[in-house]
């Protein structure tokens, strides 16, 4: 299906996965339109209004259509858009722009919304004043470094998992021992990303599982031990090319440099990866 025919109105539509470029000016949907998977829509009428829109996933998408007026807008993984109508309107509902990689700000007119999820949005730096959220704001991998007066206080999570202000915006305050510490497995996950794998091993004094050469010079299998969860393992290697260091997470029963750098290429025996240059 590439279009549909004029005069559509009806309370649901579904047109997931579907190899639609773009809906009649005409159409009225009155509670929930779904276009997730659509990677081929490029155009939404202008003045469309419905109680949930969702638009997970489709890749063609520049810009939202003027007049849009919804409850419920999911824009996750929309990577080609890159701004709002001046007149989007979100009444006190949720709005997941996660993915969205080229989005740098929000609409400044927004006002008050139940939930917004920005993870993974690195160019958005800032959210706006005014901005209020009655429940959950997720950031993970966002590139906010701080809040609107408005927001303080306002729930943070981070892959789903609650979190401070501190966590969010200062990592650096971060102790290792805290990492530790941390019962919480979920949790511990968290703070370890926001420390950094480098940091951490640095730190927590990582016992050297085994050493060995290749063409970039020196590698490292590191081991932490961690209280009521897995080992962290991680190796050290240098790129040739770059001169770079790169610390690669790999699973706990890794015992040498090579077994774990053969099972980053996909390899479950190391016997079976033979590069013609390893990097």
């Amino acid at each position: 299906m590439t279009e549909l025919p004029a005069g559509i109105s009806c309370y649901e539509l579904d047109l997931r996965g579907t190899a639609i470029r773009r809906l009649p000016d005409d159409l009225r949907v009155r509670f929930r339109l779904d276009l997730e998977g659509c990677r081929w829509l490029e155009k939404l009428p202008d003045d469309l209004r419905v109680g949930s829109l969702i638009l997970r996933d489709c890749t063609a998408l520049v810009s939202l259509p003027k007049g849009l007026r919804v409850n419920f807008l999911d824009l996750r993984g929309c990577t080609s858009l890159v701004g709002w109508p001046a007149d989007l309107d979100i009444r006190v509902g949720r709005l997941s722009i996660a993915g969205c990689r080229r989005i740098t700000e929000l609409p400044g007119g927004i006002g008050r919304l139940s939930q917004l999820d920005v993870s993974d949005c690195a160019s958005l730096t800032a959210l706006p004043e005014g901005l209020e959220i009655a429940s959950t704001l997720e950031l993970a991998g966002s590139g906010l470094a701080s809040l609107p007066a408005s927001m303080v206080g306002v729930n943070l999570r981070w892959h789903g998992v609650v979190i401070d202000e501190r966590i969010a915006f200062r990592p650096e305050s971060i102790a290792v021992s805290e990492v530790l510490d941390e019962p919480n497995a979920e949790r511990r996950r968290v703070l370890l990303e926001r420390v950094g794998l480098e940091r951490f091993l640095t730190e927590a004094g990582a016992e050297v599982l085994d050493e060995d050469t290749d063409a970039g010079g020196r590698r490292s299998l590191l081991r932490v031990s961690i209280t009521n969860d897995e080992d962290l393992v991680a190796v050290l290697v240098h790129c040739p090319s770059t001169g770079g260091r790169y610390l690669l997470r790999v699973p706990p029963t890794m015992r040498t440099c090579r077994q774990a750098i053969a099972w980053t290429a996909g390899f479950d025996d190391p016997d079976d990866y033979r590069p013609l240059v390893e990097a």
